[in-house]
C-alpha cells in the first residue's frame, strides 16, 4: 500500500488507450472511443473479484457512501450507526443526506463494538456501518445478526481493507451494500474514485442512476434518457478508470507483498513483553495493509510513537491525536460548522458529541501504534525496519 508504488507498464497501456481515442467520458460518443469501455470493464472485473453481482463505479469512497446510502432510500432523519474510529468521510456521507451519524465505541478489532451497536439502536436506527479499518474486518457475522434482529441494513465502509475476506467471502460483499475507495493511497489507486458493490437489483439501478444526474441510462443517447429520480453527479472519468483496471488486475500481487513485509514486520515484535496484537476476528483475513498493535498504557505508546519516527521508522500513525481519523479532534461535527444551514433533522437528532462517554474508545485509540505496509520496500529494507522497530520496542518497553 498504496498501489502508485508500482506504477508500470501495465497503468500506461490502459491511459494510453483512453488518451488515443480522446473520450475520457464514460457515457457516449461511442463511435469515437475505438471499441474501449474502461469503467464497464472495470466494473466487470471488480464484480468477478468480490464475488457479487453488482459494481457502480463512482469517484470517491466518498461519494461511494453517499451513493450507498441513497440507493438503499436513507434520508433526512434516518440514524445510521458508524465507529468511533473511521475516516470523516464516514459521517459527511450520512449528513450529506440529512441523515444523523451515530458514533459507537470499538473494541480490540479497531472496530464496531456489537454490544454498543445493539444498544445504540432506536425507532429511526436504519444502518448499521461497519468501518474496516487499517486493512481489518469488523465482527461481521455478529454485526449482521444485529442487523436481521431489527431489520437494519449492514453497509460495509471496506475503503481501507480491498482484499480482506471474512469467512471466504470479500470484505465488501457480506452485507447489503458494500464501499471501496480506489484514492491516491490506497491499496490499489485510480487517482480518484471509489465503488458500490452489491447483489441487490434495486439498489444497484439506484446507484447507476443516482451517481450520473438520475439519467435512467436506457435511452439511444444522453438526451433520450429519463430522469426517474433526482440524481448528483458522481460520476469517475475514463483515465481513473483505465489506471483502476490496471490496478484490479495487480491485487493478489499487491496483497502477497503486503503479507510478506507485514510477516516480517510483526515477528520482529509481537512477542516483545507490553506489546500485543489487534485482534481480527475469527474467520477474517487482513489485507495487511497496516500492522496494529497495542502498548501496555497511552504513556509507552506516546513514547515508542516518537521514538520510531525520532529512529527512522517513517509510516507509523497514533491514531488518539490524528484529527482525520478519530472523535476526539472532529470540532466541526461536534459544533455542526457548516458553510451552509444543515437540515433540522441533523441538528435535531445529532447527540452532543461534547459530552458522551467514548472511554472504551479512548482506552484501545490511546494504546494503538498502526504502521503502515509499503509496496516498494526491498527485502532488506523491510529487514533493517524490523531491527529498528524491534529495538526501540525492547528500549521502551524491556528496558523500562
Amino acid at each position: 500500500m498504496p498501489g502508485f508504488e508500482l506504477f508500470g507498464e501495465k497503468e500506461r497501456a490502459q491511459v494510453n488507450d483512453v488518451l488515443e481515442s480522446g473520450v475520457l467520458m464514460r457515457y457516449g460518443f461511442d463511435g469515437m472511443r475505438n471499441g474501449h469501455w474502461k469503467t464497464v470493464e472495470l466494473e466487470k472485473a471488480i464484480s468477478g473479484r468480490m464475488k457479487v453481482k453488482h459494481t457502480q463505479l463512482v469517484s470517491s469512497g466518498t461519494s461511494a457512501l453517499t451513493i450507498a446510502l441513497a440507493s438503499a432510500g436513507i434520508g433526512a432523519g434516518d440514524e445510521v450507526i458508524m465507529p468511533t474510529f473511521t475516516f470523516v468521510a464516514s459521517f459527511e456521507s450520512i449528513i450529506a443526506l440529512g441523515a444523523v451519524p451515530v458514533l459507537v465505541n470499538i473494541d480490540d478489532t479497531l472496530t464496531l463494538d456489537p454490544k454498543k451497536v445493539e444498544a445504540a439502536i432506536t425507532s429511526k436506527t436504519k444502518v448499521v456501518m461497519p468501518v474496516h479499518m487499517c486493512g481489518s474486518m469488523a465482527q461481521l457475522k455478529e454485526l449482521k445478526q444485529i442487523c436481521t434482529k431489527h431489520n437494519l441494513l449492514l453497509l460495509e465502509d471496506a475503503c481501507q481493507a480491498i482484499g480482506g475476506s471474512y469467512n471466504g467471502k470479500p470484505l465488501g460483499s457480506y452485507g447489503d451494500l458494500g464501499c471501496f475507495s480506489f484514492d491516491y493511497v490506497k491499496t490499489i489507486t485510480c487517482g480518484e474514485g471509489g465503488a458500490i458493490i452489491t447483489n441487490n437489483d434495486k439498489y444497484a439501478v439506484h446507484a447507476d442512476h443516482y451517481s450520473d444526474h438520475g439519467h435512467d441510462h436506457t435511452g439511444k443517447d444522453r438526451g433520450a434518457e429519463a430522469h426517474p429520480f433526482l440524481g448528483y453527479n458522481y460520476r469517475i472519468s475514463e483515465l481513473n478508470a483505465a489506471v483502476g483496471l490496471a490496478q484490479i488486475q495487480r491485487l493478489d500481487e499487491f496483497l502477497l507483498i503486503q503479507k510478506k513485509n507485514y510477516t516480517v514486520l510483526r515477528k520482529a515484535i509481537e512477542n516483545i513483553p507490553g506489546v500485543s496484537m489487534r485482534r481480527v476476528p475469527d474467520g477474517g483475513e487482513e489485507n495487511y495493509s497496516f500492522l496494529s498493535f497495542f502498548m501496555p498504557d497511552e504513556a509507552t505508546t506516546r513514547e515508542v510513537h516518537k521514538a520510531l519516527s525520532e529512529n527512522g521508522v517513517d509510516g507509523c500513525f497514533y491514531w488518539f491525536d490524528n484529527n482525520w481519523h478519530y472523535i476526539k479532534k472532529w470540532d466541526h461535527l461536534k459544533d455542526l460548522k457548516s458553510l451552509g444551514k444543515l437540515p433540522e433533522e441533523v441538528i435535531n437528532g445529532l447527540p452532543d458529541y461534547h459530552s458522551q462517554d467514548f472511554g472504551q474508545s479512548d482506552h484501545w485509540l490511546g494504546r494503538t501504534i498502526s504502521v503502515l505496509i509499503k509496496l516498494s520496500w526491498t527485502e532488506e529494507e523491510v529487514k533493517a525496519r524490523a531491527q529498528k522497530m524491534k529495538s526501540v520496542l525492547n528500549a521502551c518497553c524491556v528496558g523500562a
